[in-house]
């Protein structure tokens, strides 16, 4: 299972960040329960007034977490790929990827990755924090979101 040697992040002193979460529209119940499991990481933390955006499929993410990195101190973006007969999941899936990737590295802003790419809509079920879930990769991504953001404030602030 991928989730195992996952580290337990302790996160503190948060509570101020402004966190924005962009989740696609495709596949509901998956869908639902990253959005639920992002919520609920960001009420354990403190965060009580995300930004909360839907745009239509994981592609889409990139763009709008380009356009939040410039208004936020980290954002996290959820969506799900499922693979079909067609090459389609490849390329979506390097794109938004790569798409989020460079908008971390561009912009200095933690992106979390919530995008589950997946064989099986059974596989992510099987990832997305609904009841049976062995993992909730929804509550993951916002928790690595904030964690490197409380990193990338301790760095910047003055040495003494």
């Amino acid at each position: 299972m991928s989730g195992k040697g996952a580290p337990v992040l302790s996160v503190e002193n948060c509570s101020d960040l402004r966190v924005a979460v962009i989740a696609a529209q495709w596949h509901d119940k998956v869908m639902d329960g990253l959005v639920d499991g992002a919520l609920r990481a960001l009420g354990e933390l403190g965060i009580d007034e995300p930004t909360l955006l839907r745009v239509p499929g994981s592609f889409e993410l990139p763009v709008v977490a380009k356009a939040l990195a410039e208004r936020y101190d980290a954002v996290v973006a959820l969506g799900v790929i499922i693979r079909g007969g067609t090459p389609h999941f490849e390329y979506v899936c390097q794109g938004v990827t790569n798409g989020l990737t460079q908008v971390s590295i561009d912009t200095g802003v933690p992106i979390g990755f919530g995008v589950l790419t997946c064989d099986t809509e059974e596989q992510a079920l099987d990832r997305a924090g609904i009841e049976g879930s062995n993992e909730d990769k929804g509550h993951e991504a916002v928790t690595a979101a904030v964690a490197t953001a409380t990193t990338l404030r301790s760095v910047s602030e003055p040495w003494r």
